[in-house]
């Protein structure tokens, strides 16, 4: 009796054919969506000078990492839009459209003429591929998190943090690594010149494949549930559920300035600020991702099956002192470097992995789209988004004390409107 017992609770667990097919495609789109991203902020320093002109290297690089924040202001828009519509006509369509528009706006940034062929319209072209990525990434985390949760049993929740965050995490190591391979192929003068472009046509041609595999998404959302659900419908579930989208954007906010701080800030404060050898800042930006890529495994399977509720709390906890560990790079050397990016990584990687589940628990699925995406697109444009620039900022200001603060705030807040949009509101995935 106790044997079938068992064997029917694993049966209940297991993932499905159609379940395995759609992770696939959901973690590829990631993997996709998350190297486009992070090639524009990896290479902030090429392309300052090529569509920013100065005569200060460190206002060029300053000039492209905001048009890097200008994306993250869109994405509220996107979440509001784009996520509404997933919640009236279903999650795959949107996953679609959501690739397409990454796709373009990659293939675009690869071959657009730099400021010495068209002048100021460079960076207005630029700069709008930025928005467009702003839009499609606003709705891409956070619905493809959800959907994701929606396709497999209960109880499997940390299982699908792990693996969406393993797909993710291929993607922000796809973006040093491919850049770092191209810094070694050519010299200074040919990455300055036109080989910033590369990483950027790497990306657009790997979407060819990721749009062919997202076309066999299955879709989550019921016919009941389809008929049942309106715009106003939905945004009133939104506004009734006001504090656990509070809650989602401190929680998105304190682990994204975090995140792109370490992904981001700090390799382009090496390069730029610290004058560091940029083959360098990239192997260890990429050594970065590869720990990131298996830890993201390892806390999917420590978390399978168990409270998310306090893993979340547990980790969160623990970004809090292990922030200022940057403060221990205040001066060039390739060694402190190494120490800081590598040292953040173990409790990043835990916080990585499980925000945006943790996000999406706190939202009904009715109108979870739109929820969970309105609330990651505000906290990563208003904290993730000016985490790069401000870490370069205080630097040269030279307040290296003042962004660890800073995070470590906000990572407390996290906790405390989380643990309060909670008890309110309840959680509607997991435990």
């Amino acid at each position: 009796m106790t044997d079938t017992t068992v064997d029917t609770s694993r049966e209940v667990r297991r993932l499905t054919p159609d379940a395995k097919r759609g992770l696939l495609g959901l973690g590829l789109g990631n993997t996709l969506e998350w190297y486009d991203w992070m090639i524009f902020g990896l290479l902030s320093a090429y392309l300052g000078p090529q569509f920013f002109p100065s005569d200060d290297p460190v206002a060029e690089t300053m000039s492209a990492l905001a048009v890097f924040a200008v994306g993250f202001f869109f994405r509220p828009l996107g979440g509001i839009v784009l996520g509404t519509v997933a919640d009236r006509i279903g999650r795959r369509k949107v996953m679609m459209l959501s690739i397409i528009l990454m796709a373009i706006s990659t293939l675009v940034i690869a071959l657009v003429p730099t400021y010495e062929s068209i002048g100021a319209w460079a960076g207005v072209i630029l700069l709008l591929c930025r928005v467009v990525q702003g839009i499609s990434t606003g709705v891409e985390a956070p619905l493809s998190t959800a959907h994701a949760v929606e396709l497999v049993p209960e109880g499997r929740e940390g299982f699908v943090a792990g693996i969406i965050s393993f797909f993710v995490n291929i993607g922000i190591v796809g973006a040093p690594l491919v850049t770092w391979l191209v810094t070694l192929a050519l010299n200074e003068s040919e990455m300055s010149e036109w080989g910033w472009r590369v990483p950027f046509i790497v990306g657009a041609l790997l979407s060819v494949v990721i749009i062919y595999l997202r076309r066999t998404l299955p879709e989550t959302m019921t016919k009941e549930e389809l008929k049942s659900t309106s715009t106003g419908s939905v945004w009133t579930g939104v506004r009734r559920s006001w504090l656990s989208v509070l809650a989602i954007v401190f929680i998105v906010g304190a682990v994204q300035a975090y995140n792109y701080a370490w992904n981001v800030g700090l390799p382009n404060a090496a390069r730029s600020t610290m004058q560091e050898d940029p083959s360098a800042v990239f192997g260890f930006t990429t050594l970065l991702g590869l720990i990131m890529v298996v830890g993201s495994l390892v806390v999917g399977k420590l978390t399978d099956g168990r409270s998310l509720s306090r893993w979340f709390i547990v980790t969160r906890l623990l970004a809090i002192p292990s922030v200022f560990i940057m403060l221990l790079y205040v001066q060039p050397g390739l060694g402190g470097f190494a120490a800081v990016l590598l040292g953040g990584s173990i409790v990043l990687v835990l916080n990585m992995t499980l925000y945006n589940v943790v996000s999406a628990s706190l939202m009904p699925k009715v109108y979870r789209g739109a929820g969970a995406s309105l609330g990651y697109g505000l906290g990563v444009a208003i904290f993730g988004g000016t985490a790069s620039y401000l870490l370069v900022w205080f630097q040269s200001l030279g307040l290296h004390w003042l962004f660890p603060s800073y995070v470590a705030v906000l990572c407390a807040l996290s906790i405390v409107f989380y643990l309060v949009a909670r008890r309110v509101n309840g959680i509607h995935l997991g435990k």
